[in-house]
């Protein structure tokens, strides 16, 4: 029992480390381009690097981000010989880029980590929901509100389809989701004001 607790222990440390790997902040700094904490939403996320330094970066940043989480994923399930080590990697992965301990704790929102997590641990709810997001952002052009669907969605199918009785998969997948709303408490308010940006506008003064 301590050696697998100190197993969990390791995969969530790697994780955490993998997540305080800024893809955001490393691009913009092999571009030259400007500290992503102070200009824009002030967030480290692709969205943020797309709208200060272009689509090529911040598609590049949305991969790095997603694949870093997938890499922890796939530790977590190595090193603990379980699925659930993957489900423990992938919060802390979440938690490690909203919160990255090597640039002074300050990330993005977790989005494009959590396709990552979302993918490796139950990929057929993950598929439904990317689709149903590139949807909805293509039609109203909020990454916002497809990002918050996206998370809320995956939560509920998770929760219904995959739980087998389990709370833990159950509260993990809820975790996630909160994670989300958590971090887009902004853009909520807002979108319900009607202030939100659009995918492709430039971040309001």
């Amino acid at each position: 029992m301590f050696v697998r607790v100190l197993l969990y222990l390791l995969s969530g440390l790697i994780a955490y480390c993998l997540g305080s790997i800024s893809t955001g902040i490393l691009i913009s700094r092999a571009f030259n381009g400007p500290d992503l904490r102070k200009v824009g939403s002030g967030n480290t996320g692709a969205t943020n690097v797309q709208r200060t330094m272009g689509w090529k970066c911040g598609l590049l940043t949305f991969a790095g981000d997603s694949l870093k989480a997938l890499l922890a994923c796939w530790i977590g399930s190595l090193i603990t010989g379980s699925h659930m080590g993957a489900l423990f990697a992938g919060l802390l992965v979440i938690i490690g880029h909203n919160w990255p301990a090597f640039f002074q704790f300050k990330g993005g929102k977790g989005v494009a980590s959590s396709c990552g997590v979302m993918l490796y641990c139950f990929p057929i709810p993950a598929v439904i929901c990317f689709v149903l997001t590139i949807g909805i952002i293509a039609v109203s052009k909020y990454v916002s509100l497809g990002s918050i669907t996206m998370l809320t969605l995956y939560a509920m199918l998770v929760s219904v389809y995959h739980s087998r009785g389990s709370l833990w998969i159950i509260g993990w997948a809820l975790l996630l989701a909160g994670f989300c709303l958590f971090r887009h408490r902004a853009n909520i308010t807002r979108l319900m004001s009607g202030q939100e940006n659009r995918l492709g506008a430039k971040k309001k003064a």
